[in-house]
C-alpha cells in the first residue's frame, strides 16, 4: 500500500510501517464499522418500541455500564493472562451475542427489556475486550510510535463512525434491522481471524490473585497524581458529552421529525468530522499541550449541545455534529494518550481499565441523568444543561490541571500494594 510505505518518523502514519499493527487495524475498522452499524439500529429500534426519551438514552447506556462494572476486572484479566487469547475469547463472545440479537429481531422477539439486555451483553465484550487490546498496542508498535498509533485507532473508530450511521440508516430502511445486527457480528470474524494468526513477542504475565491484581491497579491510580488528574477530567467531561450521543436518536425523530437516514447522516457527519480532527490531535497537543486541546474540545462540544438543542432543521444539526466529532476526538483522544504513557506497562491494562471504567461510568450516569431530565421536560432543556454542565467543566484546569509534558512520563518502574 503506497499510502503505508515507509512513512516519517514521528509522523501521524508512522505506525503503518509495522505489519501486525496495519493488519488489526483494518480488522478493526471492519469491526468498528459493524459495531456502529447496530448501534444505530439498536437506538433506532428501541425508538419503534417505546417514546419513552430515557429509554431510548438508555440503550447508550447499556453498552458502557459494562465497561464501568466490570472494566477494572477486564483489567487484571488483560494484565494476568496472555493479552491475544483475552481477545479472541472477547470477540467471539461478541459475535455470538450479536447473532442471537439478530435471530431474535428477525423473528420479531424483541422487546425494550431484551435489547438492553443483548446490547448490555455486547458492552460486557467491549469491557473485556478493550483493555487488552489498548495494552497490545506497545506490542505491535514502537514506543516512540505509540501516540499516533493511539490517534490511529480512534481514527479507525471515527472512520467506521464517518460510514456505519448512513450504511445503518439505508440498511435498516431497505432491508431489516435484523440485517444491521447480522452484519455487525460477520463484522467480528476479521479480527478473530487476524488475532488468531498473530503471534507477539512478549514475556508471560506475572499473576496475582485476581481481587490483589485490582487493588494494585486501583493502588496505582489513587496515588499517582498525573493519573488522578487525568480520571477526574475523564469522568466530567464524560457525563456531559453523554448528552449528545444518547438523546440524538430522540432529536432526530422529535425534533427533526426524521427517520433512521436523518440518524445516519448526523452520526456520519460526527464521524468524519472526527477522522479530519484526528489527523491532526497529535500535532496540535504537542504544539498548545494537553490542557489547551481538552479545554478546545471541551469549548467545541458545548458549542454542539448548544447548536442541537435549538435544531429544527438537517442543516442546522449537521454543524452541530461536525462540533461535536471535533470535541470529542480532540478531548478523549488527549485523555487516553496521557494515560498510557503515564502507566507502568506491567499494569498497563489495569490502569487502561480503570480509565475506561471511569470516563465510561460518567457517559453512562450522564446517559441516565439526561435521558431522565428529557422526559421530565423537554430535549432542548436537557441538552442546555449538558451543555451548562461541560462549561463548569472548564475550572478543573484551574483545579485539576492535565500533567504536563513531562510529568509521570519516567514513573516506568516496578509498583507494589501499599
Amino acid at each position: 500500500m503506497t499510502l503505508f510505505r515507509d512513512p516519517q518518523p514521528g509522523s501521524a502514519l508512522a505506525p503503518f510501517k509495522y505489519s501486525v499493527f496495519r493488519a488489526i487495524w483494518t480488522a478493526n475498522l471492519f469491526s468498528n464499522l459493524g459495531s456502529l452499524i447496530q448501534s444505530v439500529a439498536a437506538a433506532w429500534l428501541m425508538t419503534e418500541l417505546t417514546s419513552s426519551h430515557q429509554l431510548v438514552a438508555l440503550v447508550q447506556a447499556s453498552a458502557t455500564i459494562p465497561i464501568m462494572l466490570l472494566g477494572v476486572f477486564a483489567g487484571a484479566i488483560a494484565d494476568n493472562f496472555d493479552r491475544r487469547r483475552v481477545m479472541l475469547t472477547a470477540q467471539t463472545g461478541m459475535l455470538l451475542v450479536s447473532t442471537l440479537l439478530a435471530a431474535m429481531s428477525y423473528e420479531g422477539l424483541i422487546g425494550p427489556a431484551s435489547l438492553l439486555a443483548l446490547t448490555f451483553a455486547v458492552g460486557a465484550g467491549t469491557a473485556l475486550n478493550s483493555p487488552a487490546w489498548q495494552a497490545s498496542v506497545r506490542l505491535q508498535v514502537g514506543r516512540k510510535d505509540l501516540p499516533q498509533a493511539i490517534t490511529l485507532n480512534s481514527v479507525s473508530f471515527n472512520l467506521a463512525r464517518s460510514l456505519g450511521p448512513a450504511l445503518g440508516g439505508v440498511l435498516i430502511s431497505l432491508w431489516s434491522i435484523s440485517a444491521a445486527f447480522a452484519i455487525n457480528a460477520i463484522s467480528y470474524v476479521g479480527m478473530i481471524v487476524v488475532l488468531a494468526r498473530w503471534r507477539p513477542e512478549a514475556s508471560p504475565p506475572t499473576r496475582q490473585p485476581m481481587l490483589a491484581a485490582i487493588a494494585t491497579g486501583i493502588d496505582f491510580c489513587v496515588h499517582s497524581a498525573p493519573l488522578r488528574k487525568v480520571l477526574i477530567r475523564g469522568f466530567a467531561i464524560g457525563i456531559g458529552m453523554a448528552g449528545y450521543q444518547s438523546l440524538l436518536p430522540s432529536a432526530a425523530r422529535d425534533m427533526l421529525h426524521g427517520s433512521e437516514i436523518e440518524y445516519g447522516i448526523l452520526l456520519g457527519a460526527f464521524g468524519i468530522s472526527s477522522v479530519a480532527t484526528a489527523m491532526r490531535v497529535g500535532q496540535l497537543r504537542r504544539r498548545f499541550g494537553s490542557e489547551n486541546i481538552v479545554t478546545a474540545g471541551t469549548l467545541a462540544f458545548i458549542a454542539a449541545l448548544s447548536i442541537i438543542a435549538e435544531s429544527h432543521s438537517l442543516g442546522l444539526a449537521i454543524v452541530s455534529a461536525v462540533f461535536g466529532g471535533l470535541g470529542w476526538i480532540t478531548a478523549l483522544t488527549s485523555l487516553n494518550v496521557a494515560m498510557q504513557l503515564r502507566s507502568p506497562e506491567a499494569i498497563l491494562g489495569r490502569c487502561m481499565s480503570i480509565y475506561q471504567a471511569v470516563t465510561f461510568g460518567g457517559m453512562a450516569l450522564g446517559a441516565y441523568l439526561w435521558g431522565w431530565v428529557a422526559d421530565m421536560t423537554d430535549l432542548p432543556v436537557a441538552m442546555h444543561l449538558a451543555s451548562g454542565w461541560l462549561v463548569c467543566t472548564l475550572a478543573l484546569r484551574r483545579f485539576v490541571p492535565m500533567p504536563t509534558r513531562e510529568e509521570g512520563i519516567a514513573s516506568q518502574e516496578p509498583v507494589n500494594v501499599r
